[in-house]
């Protein structure tokens, strides 16, 4: 490893360097305070240091793991999304009893571990960045300790999560028995030039499909969402639905991207059930939730089935749409999330869409976030959801996926429904039911996710062009 190469690790490096830090500085002074502005700088160091190691790019470390433009790229993404959550969970976490400075310790952990999928070249990384990052999650869906549905979504998380892992090892066992390779690269090379390597890897694929969809709550293996989307503290919650996801749907654009024009009716058909299960079975659940949480996590279901169907395009034209979604995805999600985050402070939780009756009227700011968040989620126009779903659409039109496409638009008008539902309970009339101002952190956060959401829907080209430059390097 040359120092170029170090160079190039440089955020991977803070993030891994920053929870050894936290501790030390732990078992010297216990300080809330001091622990989360140290998370603030650190993400903010690290998110700099991806401008620096530009100039190294692109490296490729070892066999394990690829630096470039794409990883920096994903890796920005990830970064800011973590340092959103940091940012919303300073006033929540801090209400809460008992030890509270190991919550952004373990969130540096969990973020190093989606860092390393987003560099992933190699099956090893892969599994290494995954287990890193579940394994975190596990200890901040069960953080409120003396919250009996966190520990219960906790230790449901860890059951489900362990017998995933299971299935995703013996895919990858079978995988490198079929082509003697465990590099991403390496094997999508072996599959466009052997059928017979190809009828081998579909049986790995499979298994390695169940490990992945679980982490990605692709139905049928969605069962655990509900409930740990309810039972987690709300920015864990929005943690899961944003940075896990879009880490392990990071390295499964990279796959497909590498594999782009190899016809495999195997792989389509199989993409192809989960994409129209999830859309399915996420908006029609969604539509009898009272619960705002269970609702999102149904909506995470059905926004991950839209995002195979443009895995499915095998163009760069479809990969730059699915990178376009999930970006979009991100900021909205975590703009709804931030709102219950906020309105739960010093108080249980605010997940009833009752508890939102008449926010409009008492906290005006949050519920412009939350409806503007609602109208992403459901396509609505000048958001960022709707020019996401506009891409989707017309890339998959573009390449043939008319059934697809069909579904998809037929299951964004039952969640248009359900996301109107939440809009509609807040501009009724109704009691304040003394929730808690929002503080100057939660204001800020608040402000850059509304941004977000208008820049990304009303001027997405800037991000369009950096996209397309992306996909096609």
């Amino acid at each position: 490893m040359t120092i170029a190469d170090l160079y190039s690790m440089m955020p991977l490096i803070v993030i891994a360097m920053a929870p050894v830090v936290m501790m030390i500085v732990i078992s010297i002074l216990r300080n809330y305070e001091v622990i989360y502005g140290f998370s603030v700088l650190a993400f903010i160091v690290a998110f700099a240091s991806l401008f620096f190691t530009g100039s190294f790019l692109p490296r490729s470390i070892e066999p394990l793991l690829i630096v470039d433009v794409y990883s920096l790229f994903f890796l920005g993404i990830i970064i800011a999304s973590a340092l959103l959550v940091t940012i919303l969970s300073h006033d929540y976490i801090g209400t809460l009893g008992g030890v509270k400075e190991e919550y952004f310790l373990t969130l540096f952990t969990s973020t190093l571990g989606a860092s390393l999928l987003a560099v992933a070249g190699h099956f090893v990384i892969f599994f290494l960045g995954l287990e890193l990052l579940s394994v975190s999650l596990y200890i901040l869906v069960a953080f409120q300790r003396s919250k009996d549905t966190s520990v219960e979504a906790g230790i449901k998380y860890l059951l489900l999560a362990s017998v995933s892992s299971a299935f995703l090892l013996f895919g990858m066992a079978l995988i490198y028995t079929g082509t003697g390779t465990m590099q991403f690269a390496g094997v999508a090379s072996l599959l466009k030039g052997s059928d017979a390597i190809a009828g081998f890897v579909s049986v790995g694929f499979s298994m390695m499909m169940v490990g992945i969809g679980f982490k990605l709550a692709l139905v049928p293996f969605h069962m655990w969402t509900p409930d740990v989307y309810q039972g987690a503290p709300a920015p864990v919650s929005a943690y899961i639905a944003t940075v896990s996801k879009g880490a392990v749907m990071a390295v499964l654009i990279r796959f497909f991207f590498d594999i782009r024009g190899y016809d495999s009716r195997f792989f389509f058909v199989v993409i192809s059930a989960l994409a129209i299960l999830s859309m399915f079975i996420g908006n029609l659940l969604a539509l009898k939730q009272q619960n705002i949480k269970r609702l999102l996590a149904y909506s995470s279901i059905a926004n991950m089935g839209y995002l195979l169907v443009l895995l499915l395009t095998g163009t760069d034209k479809g990969i730059q749409a699915a990178v376009f979604y999930l970006i979009s995805y991100f900021v909205t999600t975590i703009g709804a999330f931030g709102v219950i985050t906020l309105l739960s402070i010093s108080r249980e939780e605010t997940e009833k869409i009752d508890d939102y009756r008449g926010l409009f009227w008492t906290r005006p700011w949050a519920a412009l976030v939350l409806t503007l968040s609602m109208l992403s989620l459901a396509g609505i126009p000048f958001t960022a959801g709707f020019i996401a779903k506009f891409y989707l659409i017309l890339e998959g039109m573009k390449a043939g996926l008319m059934l697809l496409i069909i579904v998809m638009i037929i299951n964004s008008v039952i969640g248009l429904y359900y996301y109107l539902r939440v809009i509609t309970s807040m501009f009724t009339p109704g009691d304040d039911a003394g929730l808690p101002a929002i503080s100057l952190n939660g204001n800020m956060a608040l402000v850059l996710i509304t941004l977000g959401i208008l820049i990304l829907g009303i001027y997405p080209g800037w991000l369009i062009n950096i996209i397309t430059r992306l996909v096609s390097l």
